[in-house]
Formats: structure tokens, C-alpha cells, sequence
């Protein structure tokens, strides 16, 4: 018999969904590695098949998948991508979802609703995920409803960078859209030196999408307004902001997201004469149809190249952000 020579040499393996797939193109091009190319169809009926053209097996395995419209469709494609692994005895499967799925129904507001972003993190727990890596959740508790490492990473130095040429601390207000931001908007104010400033709105339980804004908390009249939030969906919570800000005085309002849902009608909508700029990071697809003059998308590949990178040589993904958050 012949002896069995022990490598010990890790592979890394890169695969991606459709929903956004030059996102990992850039991810694989800031690593210096290949994407595995995927066989994925959907039939006529609906259902979705994810073959790997390359064995896989005991590879450290990424699978990156934005969730956009049709999100259920790309949160199943993303499953049997990883069930694919798992059954070709792939070593360890990390899921790369920089928007995690269903992130806004992660504790239950009133009786008889889901958490389904709990029921996301045990899909992809019984679909064969070691490890999750996402950009920005909706809610640091989600964190707890996966049985495994969560990478969770802050957009923020990718934005902060952008503004700290932009932006002049000592005319500059960050403002925090809602009570649930403000942790995370007072970590920008201390970032760049400037004051903060709370929007308190008021949310319809019963009618999505909709919200009346209050009273404003901070000084902002005469001052720059950054609204920072961790997504734009249609955009409506955004421009009854930056008009109540307009209102009380303020000079310009700019907005900083992750990430860019832009449900309609969120195009037309942030072009408010409310809204002076908006800054997102490319971690969902914006076609071309939903750009506009004023907005300005940074790239998000460069933060999860090297998470990945961290992850795959056992460094400290931590440590990348400094204690940021």
C-alpha cells in the first residue's frame, strides 16, 4: 500500500449566487483567486439546481449571495448552493450574506408574528453553514440566533473614508433617523468630531412603510446634516427626515446607508430637493434605472475580501475594525 502524503494546505473556494454576481468577482479579484464556476438553473416550474464544476472537496468554502428582489429565490438558491457543498464534503462553509435576509424580523413585536430572521440563521444551519459573514445587520442580537461564528462586519470605515474628505467637522451634525440608530450614529459623531443630533419618529404598526416624524433632538440649524442608517428601503423614513431637518434650518442634508434596497418608489423619492447627496455601498445590485445624479455608491468587496481572507488563515476579523462597534 502506498503511504498518504499529508499536505496540510488549506483551498480556498469562492462561489456565487446570481443575484449579484459581480460583486464576487471583485471579491475574488481583491483575494487574487478564481470564482468556482456554479452550474445554477432555474426550471419552469420554478425550482432551482447549483452544480460545482470543480471538486470541492476539504475546501474552506465562501458563498456569497446578495439578498434582493426576489429575495426568496436567492435565499433558496444560496441553501442548496450550500447543501451542494456540504454533499461534496466541502471542509468548512461559510455563508457571505453582506444584507442578511428578512433582518428587520428579528423579535416579535406583537403576538403571533415570526422572527424570521431566526428561522434564516437555522435554515442555514440545517443547509450545512459552519459560519456566517455579513455586513451591517439590522440588529446586533441576530448574531445569537446562529449556532456558530458570525462574522459581523461595520460598513463604516468604507463610508467614514468618503466623508472625511468631504465633509467639514466643525459645521457638520450627525443625526441618528430613529431611536434604534443612535448607538451606531454616536460612534460616527465620535469618529469625526462632530455633535449628534436624534430624530424621534413614530411608526403605524399596522401600516408598512410608513412613518410621521416628530420632534428633532440636536442642534442643526445653520449646520450640515449626515443621516446615517444601516439601509434605504423606499426611502420615505429617509426624506421625512432630511425635510424635518430642512425645516429647522438645517444648510444640506447627505445620507450615508449600507445598504441600498431601493424598493420603488426609493429612486424617485430620494431625489427630494430635501436631500442634498446619498452615499450606499454596493452590497445589493443598483441597476442602472435606479442610480441618479446625486448618489454615489462605494465598493464593499475590498472589507469582504479581507474578512474572508482573516477567516481563511485564522487571523482576527475583529481587529480590522479596530473597536469601531
Amino acid at each position: 500500500m502506498s503511504e498518504i502524503k499529508i499536505t496540510g494546505q488549506k483551498r480556498l473556494v469562492i462561489v456565487s449566487g446570481r443575484a449579484h454576481p459581480q460583486l464576487a468577482i471583485d471579491v475574488a479579484n481583491e483575494l487574487g483567486a478564481d470564482l468556482v464556476h456554479t452550474d445554477a438553473r432555474t426550471f419552469a416550474n420554478g425550482e432551482i439546481y447549483a452544480r460545482y464544476d470543480e471538486s470541492v472537496r476539504g475546501c474552506d468554502a465562501f458563498v456569497i449571495q446578495s439578498h434582493t428582489n426576489p429575495i426568496n429565490e436567492w435565499l433558496m438558491e444560496q441553501l442548496i448552493m450550500v447543501d451542494a457543498l456540504k454533499r461534496a464534503s466541502a471542509k468548512r462553509i461559510t455563508v457571505v450574506s453582506p444584507f442578511y435576509p428578512y433582518a428587520r424580523q428579528d423579535k416579535k413585536g406583537r403576538g403571533r408574528e415570526p422572527i424570521s430572521a431566526r428561522l434564516v440563521a437555522d435554515l442555514y444551519k440545517a443547509a450545512g453553514a459552519d459560519r456566517i459573514m455579513s455586513v451591517d445587520l439590522h440588529a446586533a442580537q441576530i448574531q445569537g440566533f446562529f449556532d456558530g461564528p458570525v462574522d459581523h462586519l461595520f460598513a463604516m470605515p468604507v463610508l467614514l473614508e468618503h466623508f472625511q474628505k468631504l465633509l467639514d467637522p466643525d459645521t457638520l451634525t450627525v443625526v441618528s433617523p430613529d431611536m434604534g440608530r443612535v448607538r451606531v450614529a454616536d460612534i460616527w459623531s465620535d469618529k469625526l468630531g462632530a455633535p449628534l443630533a436624534i430624530i424621534h419618529k413614530r411608526r403605524d404598526p399596522l401600516v408598512p412603510n410608513q412613518v410621521s416624524v416628530h420632534e428633532i433632538v440636536g442642534e442643526v440649524e445653520g449646520r450640515v446634516c449626515l443621516i446615517v442608517d444601516d439601509m434605504i428601503d423606499t426611502g420615505g423614513t429617509i426624506v421625512k427626515a432630511a425635510e424635518a431637518l430642512k425645516k429647522a434650518g438645517a444648510l444640506k442634508v447627505v445620507v450615508a446607508a449600507t445598504h441600498a434596497i431601493f424598493s420603488n418608489p426609493a429612486s424617485t423619492l430620494l431625489q427630494s430637493a430635501a436631500i442634498d447627496s446619498v452615499v450606499v455601498t454596493d452590497t445589493l445590485p443598483i441597476p442602472e434605472e435606479k442610480r441618479f445624479p446625486t448618489l454615489t455608491v462605494l465598493p464593499i468587496a475590498p472589507l469582504l475580501a479581507r474578512a474572508i481572507h482573516e477567516v481563511f488563515d485564522d487571523g482576527s476579523v475583529t481587529s480590522m475594525f479596530d473597536g469601531a462597534a
